[in-house]
C-alpha cells in the first residue's frame, strides 16, 4: 500500500530556559529533557491559572501542582510553592492532563508514492517513527495507542526505547501487526504485484477461521502487542474491497477476544459497516474504530454494553482537500468521501445515545502533528467541550487499562501535563497549540507566547 511522507521537525537540542521565563533563580533549574532520560523521575511545581483535571465537570481557577519523583504529589488552591522545587508561574495558561490519541500509526505517514515495500528493516524504518513519536508528544499527546502497521516491530522498538529514556516521545501502546483476512483492509494489496511476492513480514496477521486468528494472536501477543487490532470490516484507505463489507466472522472476533483478554489486553476492532460493528460488539470488542456506517440498533448496542467509539471526524476533510491536489488514488478519495459525512453523523447520534466516545485520530492519514484538530470537529458535531477532552484523557485512559497511569491531574498518577493559553473550553482550537508539554514530571516542551 502507498503512504504518504511527513516528517516532524526535530526537537529542540535541549537548553536552560531563560532567566525570563521563570526569573534568575530559576532559570537554570529547569531544563527541556532529551535523550537519555530517567523516565519518570521529574521533580516541578506549577502554579496554573485554571486547570481541567480531565475528571471534574468545571475547570478550577489558580491551582498549584506539585510533581515528585515523575509522580504527582498534590494539586491545591495556589498558595506558598515549595522551595525546593523549580517552578512554573503560569497565571494565563489552563493547565490539563496530557492529552491521549487512542488512533496512531506511528510507523507510517500516510499517503504518498513510496510503497511499503521500500522499507522492510527496523533500521529503515526507524528514523520515521522516532520523527512521529517526538512530533506527537510535542502536540500535546503523552500518551498514544498505535493501532497496527505493516511494519509492526518498529513501534514496538520505538515504545521500548521512549520507556527506557532513549527516544522522545508518548506512552506507547502498540498493537504489532493486524489481524485480517486474506485480501481483506488490512493485507498489503500493491496493484499489479502478485499476492505471492508479498514479504511474509507484512501478512503476518493474515489468517482465516478462529483458530488460526487464535493463534495470529498469540503470535502478536508473543511479539510485544500489548493491544489487538483487528479488521472486522472494509478499511477505506486500501485497495479493493467496500467500507462496509464484512470481512472477519463473529466467530473469528470472538477467537481473537478470547485469546486476548485471557492475556489482560484489550481489543479495538476496525469496523465500517453495521452488521461487523455489531458481530465486533457481541464478540465482546472493547473498542471500535471508525464505525462509519453504524445504525441505530449498533449505536443502541454500544451504549448498553459500553463499548466505545473511536471515530477519526477530522481526516475527511484532509483526505478530500490534499488528496485531490496530490493526486492520490482516485479510489482512496472516492471512498473517503463516502464516508466522511456518515461517520460525522453516527458521531452525533453517538453523542446523543450516551455512547463511551474516546479520542482517535487515524493520525497516519494527515501529518502527525495535528492530532488535535479533531478537537473543532468533535464540538462543531455536539459533543461538549469538557467531553471532548476527557475523551482524550481520562475516558481515553479508561479503556486503555491506563486509568490507574495517567489520563487525570489526580495525586498518585503520573506526571502528565500540558498547557494551553487561555481557556479551551471556549475556544477548543486552543488545544491546536500546546505552549506545554511535561511528561513524568520531566518538561519537554516550553514555549512562552
Amino acid at each position: 500500500m502507498s503512504r504518504a511522507a511527513c516528517f516532524s521537525r526535530p526537537l529542540l537540542l535541549a537548553a536552560i530556559l531563560s532567566a525570563t521565563s521563570f526569573g534568575p533563580a530559576l532559570a537554570s533549574a529547569i531544563k527541556i529533557a532529551q535523550p537519555p532520560y530517567q523516565p519518570d523521575s521529574g521533580d516541578l511545581a506549577l502554579r496554573c491559572g485554571a486547570l481541567i483535571d480531565g475528571i471534574a465537570d468545571r475547570p478550577l481557577r489558580d491551582r498549584l501542582v506539585i510533581i515528585r519523583g515523575g509522580k504527582i504529589h498534590s494539586v491545591a488552591p495556589s498558595g506558598d510553592a515549595p522551595t525546593d522545587l523549580p517552578l512554573l508561574e503560569l497565571p494565563h495558561h489552563t493547565c490539563l492532563p496530557g492529552l491521549i490519541d487512542t488512533h496512531t500509526h506511528l510507523a507510517d505517514s500516510g499517503i504518498d508514492s513510496r510503497d511499503v515495500l521500500d522499507t522492510l528493516t527496523p533500521e529503515q524504518q526507524l528514523p520515521l517513527s522516532r520523527a512521529n513519536a517526538r512530533t506527537t508528544l510535542m502536540a500535546g499527546f503523552t500518551g498514544a495507542r498505535d493501532l497496527g502497521s505493516y511494519l509492526a516491530f518498529g513501534v514496538n522498538g520505538i515504545r521500548d526505547r521512549v520507556d527506557r529514556g532513549l527516544e522522545v516521545g508518548p506512552r506507547i501502546q502498540t498493537a504489532g501487526f493486524y489481524l485480517t483476512i486474506p485480501g481483506g483492509g488490512g493485507d498489503t494489496i500493491v496493484p499489479g504485484r502478485a499476492p505471492e511476492t508479498i514479504p511474509a513480514v507484512l501478512r503476518a496477521g493474515v489468517a482465516r477461521g478462529p483458530e488460526a486468528f487464535a493463534q495470529r494472536t498469540r503470535d502478536a501477543i508473543a511479539g510485544g502487542a500489548d493491544v489487538i487490532k483487528l479488521i472486522a470490516s472494509g478499511a477505506v484507505l486500501a485497495y479493493g474491497g467496500v467500507p462496509g463489507a464484512p470481512e472477519m466472522t463473529r466467530a473469528e472476533i470472538a477467537a481473537v477476544v478470547e485469546v486476548a483478554h485471557a492475556a489482560g489486553i484489550k481489543v479495538a476492532a476496525h469496523a465500517h459497516g453495521a452488521e461487523s460493528i455489531k458481530d465486533a460488539i457481541l464478540a465482546g470488542a472493547d473498542t471500535i474504530e471508525h464505525a462509519s456506517l453504524a445504525d441505530a440498533e449498533a449505536i443502541r448496542l454500544a451504549a448498553g454494553r459500553g463499548v466505545a467509539f473511536s471515530m477519526d471526524i477530522y481526516n475527511g476533510d484532509y483526505i478530500a482537500d490534499v488528496g485531490r491536489k496530490e493526486g492520490w488514488p482516485e479510489e482512496f478519495v472516492r471512498k473517503g468521501d463516502e464516508t466522511t459525512e456518515a461517520q460525522r453523523r453516527v458521531f452525533s447520534a453517538a453523542v446523543t445515545a450516551g455512547v463511551p466516545l474516546i479520542y482517535g485520530t487515524d493520525s497516519a492519514v494527515y501529518p502527525h502533528g495535528w492530532n488535535a484538530r479533531q478537537f473543532r470537529y468533535a464540538v462543531a458535531r455536539g459533543q461538549a467541550p469538557m467531553d471532548a477532552i476527557k475523551s482524550a484523557t481520562s475516558v481515553a485512559a479508561r479503556y486503555m487499562g491506563w486509568q490507574d497511569k495517567t489520563g487525570a491531574i489526580r495525586p498518585g498518577l503520573l506526571g502528565d501535563l500540558i498547557a494551553v493559553e487561555g481557556d479551551p473550553l471556549a475556544d477548543i482550537r486552543r488545544l491546536e497549540r500546546v505552549d506545554l508539554v511535561v511528561k513524568g514530571g520531566l518538561v519537554f516542551k516550553w514555549q512562552e507566547r
